[in-house]
């Protein structure tokens, strides 16, 4: 049954209760995860005339949060602050107050294990929270992204252990974030909301609340369709990344510069779609989602190979640049690796935000230093690297002040991350050996760096 002929079915009485009182307003949110995905969410709701409770289980994020501050560089303190004040805001670590809420919004982070599997680790305790605290008449939807599946596999299961019985006592949805820091012109709001559920009132119920705060709404037949469309998505970008990733070390094997082969093609307007070669991949999403897709393929015994050699490319990319690096430095300084001083230009995984979930900057940092170099970082949204899962050894290193006298102390700058806050006339000037892996408008005669695009 597609979407169309799902919605030809008739709500019960309880869910067409349950989205009256949203179109009222009358309805309370809350929102588990105060993170890049949760706090955004946290703003629409507000900004429709909602109450919302949000739910962390960092205290600290709970107190600034209370106090009215934000901890996301592109969301100001004054956004929050305003909310705090009108009372249409407050977040907490008590889970008992799940009752409160008419909606619950889960959005948890979804890491990989060590061994690039699924780590449904958040999902599960979150779920287990909410169980014996939820009510007759609430929608649970499931924001994180994951495997085709896991609403109904992982999540049901869990939540039906509280005696209350899905579609029937309370709702179940699965609508998959958008979100995508910094981008000012496609924001939370603008962006179209896929919506998924297993069954009408969950399905008409989810899609009033979502319709109540974004532009427009994007109905699939149910939670797994909804599921994979996010995970397509990424699959999407990370194979086409990987594809230039590619291209870019067979171009400069010929000699050629493959930011202008990729400038050239994109002038065709049709049948060709630009994407950007660079160190590696970073943020929540693409490095990690195919990877839910290639673990749960395994259950059907379907190969994955496509998926998988496009995450092998993209992972050997910080390898390549290294390896561009040493030659670099060989070549026209006659030096190794071991002793020199390299300044990395950039923390966060993409530019001008301050989030560095899964940054190819912190790979870089590690394989240097294993080859003996000393490495400073300089980034102006990133002052202190903060604890990470897989590189917690990195965390409380401080960003440089980028200035003449700072470059000059370096054998190489390499540029990881193409902030647009930066002073590149001054690197171009100053530094000795520019490894640049964005492209980032060296073309000006008065560079007198040597320039080594990676």
């Amino acid at each position: 049954m597609n979407a169309s002929e799902m919605r030809q079915q008739k709500t019960s009485a309880k869910g067409q209760a349950v989205v009256a009182k949203i179109l009222s307003r009358e309805a309370k949110v809350g929102v588990v995860g105060l993170g890049y995905v949760g706090l955004p969410l946290v703003q629409l709701f507000c900004k429709q005339g909602y109450k919302v409770v949000g739910f962390d289980i960092d205290q600290p994020k709970v107190d600034l949060l209370n106090a009215g501050k934000s901890y996301i560089g592109h969301i100001p303190s004054k956004n929050i602050s305003d909310l705090v004040e009108k009372k249409q805001f407050e977040s907490t670590t008590d889970f008992d107050r799940i009752g409160e809420v008419d909606a619950i919004v889960v959005c948890v982070p979804t890491p990989l294990t060590k061994h690039r599997e699924p780590d449904l680790g958040a999902i599960i305790a979150t779920s287990e929270a909410i169980t014996p605290r939820l009510r007759d008449g609430q929608i649970v939807i499931l924001e994180s992204s994951t495997f085709p599946g896991t609403t109904d596999e992982v999540v049901k299961p869990i939540l039906e252990k509280s005696g209350l019985v899905a579609g029937e006592d309370f709702f179940l949805a699965y609508s998959p974030e958008r979100e995508d820091p910094g981008n000012k012109v496609h924001t939370a709001k603008s962006t179209p909301k896929v919506v998924g559920a297993d069954g009408i009132d969950a399905l008409e119920i989810a899609d009033a609340l979502y319709t109540s705060i974004i532009d427009a709404t994007v109905v699939v037949s149910n939670s797994r369709t909804a599921e994979a469309v996010k995970l397509t998505e990424n699959i999407f970008r990370s194979v086409n990344i990987a594809l230039v990733n590619e291209l870019k070390i067979i171009y400069d094997k010929m000699g050629i510069d493959v930011w202008e082969v990729i400038d050239a093609a994109a002038s065709k307007p049709f049948g060709f779609m630009p994407f950007y070669p660079g160190p590696g991949l970073g943020g929540h999403c693409i490095p990690i989602d195919p990877f839910y897709l290639t673990w749960k393929a395994r259950e059907y015994d379907v190969p994955t190979r496509f998926i998988e050699l496009a995450g092998e490319i993209n992972t050997h990319m910080p390898s390549y640049v290294v390896s561009r690096l040493s030659e670099a430095l060989n070549e026209h300084f006659e030096k190794s690796v071991k002793g020199s001083k390299i300044l990395i230009l950039g923390i966060a995984y993409k530019k001008d935000v301050d989030d560095m979930r899964e940054s190819p900057s912190l790979v870089l940092i590690e394989r240097l230093e294993a080859a003996g170099a000393k490495v400073e970082f300089y980034d102006p949204f990133i002052p202190v690297i903060p604890h990470t899962r897989e590189h917690d050894n990195l965390s409380g290193r401080k960003s440089v002040e980028l200035s003449a006298k700072v470059v000059e102390e370096f054998d190489a700058v390499l540029i990881s991350t193409d902030h647009t806050d930066v002073d590149y006339q001054l690197v171009s000037q100053k530094a000795r050996l520019v490894i640049d892996t964005r492209n980032r408008a060296y073309r000006g005669a008065d560079a007198n760096a040597i320039i080594v695009k990676a």
